[in-house]
């Protein structure tokens, strides 16, 4: 895997990846110019929401039910001192379906958070601590 992220006098900072697509980095250098793109932190956060959904669509496609939406609403706490590091990150899981239990869901975002997501796992080596919850709404 290979990326550059490039700045070129003002942000964003623009990061490439080795298939050309684009990811925009921003900031808040000057507090009078608002961020118009989300910070490499707010970009890791929902980068845990979005690695683990990508696991919980597969899961939930291998037990054969329908999902019709999936949603994650992530709150995070970070260290007061440099650097900045999340601390916790609670993740509540909402999914729609017309064939899903809690059971199912709460299987498939174990699984996820618990064996397969790369940016959980990168977390918790960290120190990171992650906790989650799970609704299931009838289509």
């Amino acid at each position: 895997m290979r990326a550059t992220v490039s700045f070129d006098r003002n942000l964003p900072l623009i990061g490439v990846n080795e298939k050309g697509q684009h990811t925009f980095f921003d900031g808040k250098l000057d507090p009078s110019i608002p961020a118009i793109y989300a910070s490499p932190m707010e970009i890791m956060l929902q980068s845990l929401a979005a690695c683990s959904m990508m696991d919980i669509i597969a899961i939930i496609g291998k037990m054969r039910k329908e999902l019709v939406t999936l949603d994650a609403s992530l709150k995070a706490a970070r260290a007061e001192n440099h650097p900045k590091v999340f601390t916790s990150i609670h993740v509540s899981f909402r999914m729609c379906s017309p064939d899903c239990t809690k059971a199912d869901i709460d299987k498939a975002v174990g699984l996820s958070m618990e064996k397969y997501c790369s940016v959980a796992a990168m977390l918790k080596a960290s120190g990171c601590k992650l906790t989650w919850d799970t609704k299931v709404v009838a289509e």
